[in-house]
């Protein structure tokens, strides 16, 4: 029994003192420091090795304000480890503390002094320094160590790492560079670093550093990297591409490096550099595994170059006829060049005014017995449209009626009724036409829907203004003439709603077909003084979201006033914060002002 007895105490006792650091911990978790530090004194004294022991009872009485306990604490720890440098910072910021900064030096000094080659002791010192934002020597601490160390252990990743807290930016990208050369900072972390830390202004900065370190050490791949990284952060396209041409050469890359460049360059609409890039890639042959692709991406760009920014001239048309001929005579039997081929169509039928032989290339595509389904309605849409300019309207009712019949539940359907309908306002049924939008706006594609909403709401205004629709017939005819490329006759009509018809609703509407026209004939002075006089004349009216967009684009794209273009884009999505085209006038706003977007 009494042995027992003994081992119940003997058991009781182990699981007290067990319990003591986790108690002890509680309640310093729970700020009850007093208690806390009651049972941290009695566990230092029990085990005045572990060091965790020392700093939770020398922080309990840093929080309840017992600095001479503090002091007392810190003084026997040195007199039992004189050889830890970290406890000579500690004791230095006693002194902080009572405002003695020369005996706080003086000990921060001898923390420094105290440095032996141990990678764990500089660490805990230079963390100790940086805590109380003490930069400097912690750098001091840190090249101290490189020296102690004799190149066994590098710290340049941390030194750069404190000269960008301190704002030393060109000492903290020389070191980050050394930190490459050394192994002891990674590219892509280094990328990182650099995209969060590193202003836009510093750019040409770090780029003039980074060819100076090429002329001195060429080899290093690194620097190229690097150069290129900050030539896309820059929107430097053309110049990433260079360097992005070189690593390949020296890599072997395959081209796979300046696909991604070509890439990039196309997402943020640079068609120029982004050709370059992929027809780099197309001309290495077809052993490279990105050579379809990038044929395809080289007649892409060179379409959106023409289609988006309206900035083209007859010879850019007929190097891309060229480039189209030559893609369909390689791969007319691909299931990938039927996309192409619907591109090819729409450069003959609407710019190179050779209808026929656009009809000819959808005609022949659309005979294809192992034609996608979607593709082949997609084609059927398109000759459907140059039936149309081509003035066969019942050719084109049928097409479209074939696609709505075959993807009735599909956005091809919804597109093919939506043609259909505007068959029908071209015809001067804008009964019938406008009851066809109105079902149209429940249609699943939003684009849809919004043209869909817009074409309801403008056939309604202006029959309930001119119940016989004399003047909206004759805009409607004008509107076709302009989808056949007759824009003479267009501008003709057009003039004729303004004289015949001066206080028709349909005024702001006249002015901005008229600058469409313009803007297609490169009379573009002409078109931005017909949108001016929306904005001016017309601001509440529908057309004055789009005028505005409009001409933005024009001052983007062919004037490239790009400071202009995003005052523009800028009135627009804050005046016409309700607009269908706030969203892409923002997404332009972001892009002109350099944002890298998603």
């Amino acid at each position: 029994m009494r042995s027992f007895l003994l081992f119940y105490i003997f058991c009781w006792s182990f699981n007290l003192v067990a319990q003591d650091p986790r108690l002890a911990q509680q309640y310093f978790v729970d700020g009850e420091y007093e208690k806390a530090a009651v049972l941290f004194q009695s566990l230092y004294q029990k085990n005045p090795s572990q060091e965790s022991f020392f700093t939770y009872y020398l922080n309990c009485l840093t929080a309840l304000g017992r600095q001479e306990e503090s002091e007392s604490l810190i003084k026997k720890e040195i007199a039992n480890r004189p050889k830890e440098a970290s406890l000579y910072i500690l004791y230095g910021n006693q002194f902080i503390k009572k405002n003695e900064l020369d005996k706080a030096e003086k000990q921060f000094k001898l923390a420094i002094d105290k440095l032996q080659p141990d990678v764990i002791m500089i660490h805990k010192v230079a963390n100790a320094f940086i805590d109380l934002s003490k930069f400097d020597l912690a750098i001091d601490t840190y090249e101290k160590g490189e020296k102690i160390m004799k190149g066994q252990t590098h710290f340049t990743y941390n030194l750069a790492d404190l000269y960008r807290r301190k704002g030393e930016l060109d000492k903290m990208l020389n070191y980050y560079l050394a930190g490459l050369d050394d192994g002891s900072v990674n590219l892509l972390s280094l990328q990182n670093i650099l995209n969060a830390y590193l202003p836009k202004d510093k750019h040409k900065d770090f780029q003039s550093l980074l060819y100076e370190k090429l002329s001195s050490n060429p080899d290093q791949v690194a620097y190229i990297e690097l150069l290129l990284w900050t030539f896309i952060q820059s929107k430097d396209y053309l110049n990433a591409l260079r360097q992005a041409k070189a690593l390949d050469k020296r890599l072997n890359e395959n081209g796979n490096r300046v696909f991604n460049i070509g890439s990039i360059a196309a997402n943020d609409t640079d068609y120029k550099t982004a050709i370059d890039a992929f027809t780099y890639v197309r001309d290495k042959g077809p052993i490279g595994s990105s050579y379809l692709e990038a044929y395809r991406q080289v007649l892409i760009c060179r379409r959106k170059q023409i289609v988006e920014k309206n900035n083209y001239n007859q010879q850019d048309l007929i190097a891309l006829e060229t480039d189209y001929e030559n893609f369909k005579k390689e791969y007319s039997g691909s299931r990938l060049s039927a996309p192409i081929i619907i591109e090819y169509a729409e450069l003959e039928s609407r710019y190179l005014n050779q209808l026929n032989k656009g009809i000819a290339l959808l005609e022949e595509l659309i005979k294809n017995p192992a034609l996608e389904p979607h593709i082949k309605a997609q084609a059927k849409l398109d000759l459907a449209d140059y039936y149309l300019i081509q003035g066969e309207r019942w050719e084109a009712t049928l097409l479209y009626s074939q696609v709505d019949k075959d993807f009735q539940e599909d956005q091809l359907g919804e597109l093919a009724r939506f043609k259909n309908a505007r068959l029908s306002y071209f015809a001067g049924d804008f009964q019938w036409a406008q009851e066809q939008f109105d079902i149209l706006k429940q249609a699943t594609s939003k684009l849809i829907s919004n043209d869909a909403i817009d074409m309801s709401v403008f056939i309604l205004d202006n029959i309930n203004q001119d119940t016989l629709g004399e003047a909206l017939t004759v805009y409607s005819q004008a509107e076709l003439n302009v989808l056949q490329n007759k824009y003479t006759e267009a501008l003709i009509l057009l003039d004729t709603i303004l004289s015949q018809f001066p206080k028709n609703s349909l005024l702001d509407d006249v002015l901005f077909l008229q600058a469409k026209i313009f803007d297609r004939q490169k009379r573009t002075e002409d078109a931005i003084k017909k949108y001016e006089l929306i904005l001016q004349n017309h601001k509440e009216e529908i057309r004055a979201d789009n005028a505005l967009f409009e001409m933005a684009r024009i001052y983007e794209y062919q004037l490239d006033q790009k400071e202009k273009a995003k005052e523009l884009y800028e009135k627009l999505f804050i005046d016409f914060s309700g607009s269908t085209l706030a969203v892409e006038a923002r997404k332009r706003y972001r892009i002109l002002r350099g944002d890298q977007i998603q």
